[in-house]
């Protein structure tokens, strides 16, 4: 195989920068496997480690730093195919803790190089989460009040089946990456190496003394066989198939015409409990009845059964791009928390816009047509008050008529279910 090596794009890195020699071991694994470039994708975040994906002609994602995982994560389950490979700095591995140890515990097929040199080189040799205790960085004593990550171990016990140390100096560090690439399942390869710019200006490191100090380390091999399990994509891929197929989405069919072609908005106010939200799909199921294009918008608090809900609703023969409301056709006012949460629509409304309001409701001065419902006088629970309004709203023959409605019923609601809101419909239909 030829090298993968993109010769637009050299690696430039400090003089004596470990990275470099990586570049180059790294390429020559590639061809010793047989990879081509088409059959690799390279993951970065930032920091020096971040050029990686440029210095090689295979498929390559650059995202934020310390979130390369979860994008290579994305990549392995779309296309189980390819090698995923990520690299990641020792700064990257502290902010995107929670992702590597998210993705030691799934086991999925990807090989994680920390290319750990003991400091942030390429934002000014500050304290990473792997810098030693006595090291002098940029950062003033910060690194004397926390312990260091040793990742092998911190991998290992969240359960990654393959880790490994090695020195970016070694012989055979060729031999380690070639092993963690073919293993089947989550990777972790910790290089240590040396940064030049920024560390080993004030602190001494050598390759002999970075030897010297990963021998002195317990080996990690017992996690290969401590945490053996199937692969994350190859098992998620088996269970998948138990499954049952999911449905295909449901199309409904265009077979009524719409009072007009018009674009349509509609602002449904109320409070929580007043089924806005399901008025609001009504409305949307309705005009896909007549061909049109539907959105809705919703807001409410997190709470339950308290506080304001609204929904908002544009019908269009049109495709909709842009889904925000200034002046709606037409306003359902049911609750005043609703009211209170869009006074600015409501004081802004035209004479052309219709407002449908309760009838305990106060609204602030708007020049719109309103048309008050008294829903307490014929003993309508609060909960079907946004149901009866839209069936006014569908006599009105304004953005959706009544046989719209009707159609749309039919789509939500099955079996007695659908009987009992009918019934409820049809004596809305006499206000």
């Amino acid at each position: 195989m030829n090298s993968l090596l993109n010769p637009d794009r050299p690696p430039v890195f400090c003089p004596g920068c470990a990275h470099e020699r990586i570049v180059q071991v790294l390429d020559q694994t590639f061809q010793t496997i047989g990879l081509s470039g088409d059959q690799i994708a390279i993951v970065t975040d930032i920091g020096c480690s971040g050029l990686f994906d440029t210095f090689f002609n295979t498929h390559a994602f650059h995202g934020l730093h310390g979130r390369a995982l979860t994008y290579a994560t994305g990549l392995k389950m779309a296309r189980p195919d390819l090698h995923v490979i990520v690299t990641m700095g020792d700064g990257g591995l502290g902010i995107g803790g929670a992702h590597v140890l998210s993705t030691c515990r799934r086991n999925i097929d990807i090989t994680l190089l920390v290319l750990n040199n003991f400091n942030y080189g390429m934002t000014g040799g500050q304290c990473s989460s792997t810098t030693p205790a006595d090291a002098q960085v940029g950062s003033g004593f910060l690194n004397r009040l926390e312990k260091p990550i040793d990742i092998c171990n911190v991998a290992g016990a969240a359960g990654a089946p393959f880790v490994t140390r090695a020195s970016t100096y070694e012989k055979d560090l060729g031999n380690k990456l070639e092993a963690a690439i073919g293993f089947e399942g989550f990777s972790v390869v910790d290089i240590w190496g040396i940064c030049p710019g920024r560390y080993t200006r004030r602190n001494k490191l050598t390759p002999k003394a970075i030897n010297e100090q990963l021998g002195q380390l317990p080996p990690v091999d017992a996690f290969t066989t401590q945490n053996a399990r199937k692969e994350y994509g190859r098992a998620y891929r088996e269970e998948a198939t138990k499954l049952q197929s999911t449905p295909s989405p449901q199309r409904i069919e265009a077979k009524y015409e719409p009072p007009d072609t018009s674009r349509h908005e509609l602002v449904i106010l109320g409070n929580a409990g007043q089924r806005i939200i399901t008025a609001g799909e009504l409305v949307c199921l309705a005009g896909a009845t007549a061909g049109l294009h539907a959105t809705q918008k919703n807001d409410y608090p997190i709470t339950v059964m308290r506080g304001h809900s609204v929904s908002e609703l544009i019908l269009s023969k049109e495709e909709i791009g842009y889904t925000g409301i200034d002046k709606p056709s037409a306003v359902i006012a049911l609750g005043q928390e609703g009211v209170n949460r869009r006074k600015k629509i409501l004081a802004e409304l035209t004479p052309e816009t219709l407002v449908l309001k309760a009838a305990n409701v106060d609204l602030p001065a708007t020049e719109a047509e309103i048309r008050e419902i008294d829903f307490k006088t014929h003993k309508v629970k609060s909960q079907d008050w946004a149901l009866a309004a839209i069936v006014q709203l569908a006599r009105t023959n304004r953005m959706l008529s009544v046989d719209m409605l009707d159609a749309a019923l039919e789509l939500r609601f099955k079996g007695n279910v659908l009987v009992q809101v009918r019934e409820v419909v049809e004596r809305f239909a006499i206000f």
